[in-house]
This record gives C-alpha cells, structure tokens and sequence, in this order.
C-alpha cells in the first residue's frame, strides 16, 4: 500500500482536462518519465473545491470509500485553482489502489459527484507512486 506521506512518491500521471479520458491520460503517464506502473500502487488524488461548511461532510463520505484528507502540495493549488472564492477550501482526498482506466474513469465520476452534490466541483486526479530512480516527491 503506497502512503500518502512516503517522501519518495512522484506524480506519474494526471488528469486535470476534462475532455480527456482516463485511459488517455494513463497511456501519456506509461510513455513519459517517471512512468506510471499499471501493476504498482498508486495514491490517487482527487483535488476538489468545497464550501468550508460542506468539508467535514464531503471527507465522512469520502471515507466510505477508502479516501482520507490530504495535505494540497502548491503545484495543485496553482495550476488547478488559483485562489477558491469566499468561503471555499481546496479539499484533496486520497487513497491507495492499484490504478486502471475503468477504475480511474468510475472513481473521478465518483469525485465529481460528491464535490457537486455538496456545491463544489471537482478539479481533476493525479496518482503518484514511489520513484523507481529514488527521487524526492513532488
């Protein structure tokens, strides 16, 4: 089980357009470095905007399926959201799981969902596994 707080993990793929399909965006992650490993674990991250007040709420039903809070790193925050409007927090939840594009596809649906059933919307996934070459995390 990879952990999200292992210093050797790197982001290996990401799916940040939401035009583009997870199997689209796994092929790019198994053609480029640090490449995405089909067979190896993976912390899948889902980052989400949410009212503060829907956040205790959102990360109780996200728990029902395994994810917890995670600390958002700056390239998220940067790339993905800007600053959240009033009111609202960047909330990422992750788990560990072996990554595939159908379990990809059904779990940033899933994401997706919650964020929107609570008045947020969801920003897209990331996964990360640890750096066969042993770098640091990013």
């Amino acid at each position: 089980m990879v952990e999200p707080d292992d210093p050797g993990l790197v982001v290996v793929v990401a799916g940040y357009d939401d035009v583009e399909s997870c199997s689209a965006a796994l092929a790019r992650g198994a053609g480029s470095d640090p490449r995405w490993a089909a067979d190896r674990q993976a912390l899948l991250r889902h980052p989400m905007v949410v009212p503060a007040a829907a956040v205790e709420e959102v990360v109780g039903i996200g728990s029902l399926a395994g994810y917890s809070p995670v600390e958002p790193v700056p390239a998220i925050r940067a790339e993905a959201v800007g600053s959240p409007a009033a009111g609202e927090v960047l909330l990422v939840l992750a788990r560990s799981q072996v990554l595939d594009a159908l379990h990809c596809s059904q779990e940033r649906s899933r994401m997706a969902g919650l964020a929107q059933r609570h008045g947020g919307r969801a920003l897209g996934w990331d996964a990360l596994q640890p750096d066969p070459m042993g770098g640091a995390a990013r």
